[in-house]
């Protein structure tokens, strides 16, 4: 697996990390949304540089303009509910992408240090010999992430796979990378060390569903 770990190159993103991470300012959902937006944005911007381009003659008013533009098919699918801002930001730069939803959680049985990832909802596109871009905020264990590209093989087998991240945990990039193949992509915007015995990212920032759209309704 391709890793790009865009944090490592000093730029607005980390300015960006730093208001998601920081309790204070995570107290305005709305604020925490948008800077997982304007993350997806980013990010979607260096993913791009990796795509197929091809020549092109635009008509201006007074002439021909000959440029580059990108030939991909893209699916851009998200997990919910958490990556919903993220798929936003993406979104806002591959504006002609299909899209897909898929509804992943984890349950814990018996003990609350041990968990399965449920699939419960799926609704996408054909992703035979198209791009794939698979958006989850957190890379914690990766079992989300490899869980759910389970549950979207029925749906073709994509040309090329894109994942993106907002916060990882390094044994979450681990996993992940055995589990995808060499060519395989992963675009995150920063890498934490270590996860608790919850599976939850350190430091990380919380659970980004709850900080983005409130606590989840007890079953």
């Amino acid at each position: 697996m391709q890793i790009h770990n865009l944090s490592k190159t000093p730029s607005i993103l980390n300015t960006f990390i730093a208001e998601i991470r920081d309790e204070i300012i995570q107290k305005d959902s709305m604020r925490f949304r948008r800077n997982i937006e304007r993350i997806g944005e980013i990010i979607g911007y260096e993913l791009s540089k990796s795509l197929d381009f091809e020549d092109k003659n635009i008509e201006t008013p007074l002439g021909i303009s000959n440029t580059v533009t990108h030939k991909n098919d893209i699916v851009l699918c998200s997990i919910l509910r958490a990556g919903v801002p993220l798929h936003n930001g993406l979104l806002n730069y591959f504006d002609g992408a299909e899209n897909a939803f898929i509804s992943a959680y984890r349950q814990h049985k018996d003990n609350p240090e041990s968990f399965e990832i449920i699939v419960e909802y799926l609704a996408c596109p054909s992703l035979e010999g198209k791009t794939l871009i698979l958006a989850d905020p957190m890379l914690a264990t990766g079992q989300s992430m490899v869980t759910t590209f389970e549950a979207l093989k029925p749906f073709g087998t994509p040309k090329e796979i894109h994942l993106v991240g907002v916060i990882g945990a390094q044994s979450g990039v681990n996993y992940v990378s055995e589990a995808f193949g060499k060519d395989t992509h992963l675009w995150i915007a920063a890498i934490d060390d270590t996860l608790n015995n919850k599976g939850y990212i350190i430091p990380g920032l919380g659970d980004a569903g709850d900080l983005a759209f409130g606590n989840k309704l007890q079953q």
